[in-house]
């Protein structure tokens, strides 16, 4: 199930305070600047700094091609 848009107007990073991207097929928020990734669970993002996962340079890449190619919808728009 996607996220409310609602809800995405409104999610940031609680670590820098800026957008993050939504990929709805991975479950997961990322925020690119931080290299970061923030898991969906049932439906509920899990923004906390201590469960976020620091991503590779190789993953981070992945991801930003993704967001371009795919347009990937960031949060706070």
């Amino acid at each position: 199930m996607a996220l409310d848009p609602k809800l995405l107007e409104i999610l940031a990073c609680p670590e820098d305070k800026g957008s993050l991207l939504y990929f709805e097929s991975e479950s997961a928020l990322y925020n690119p600047r931080l290299k970061r990734r923030y898991q969906i669970r049932d439906d509920i993002p899990v923004m906390l700094v201590d469960e976020a996962e620091s991503v590779d340079d190789a993953t981070h890449e992945r991801l930003v091609a993704k967001a371009e190619a795919d347009g990937v919808p960031s949060t706070l728009s």
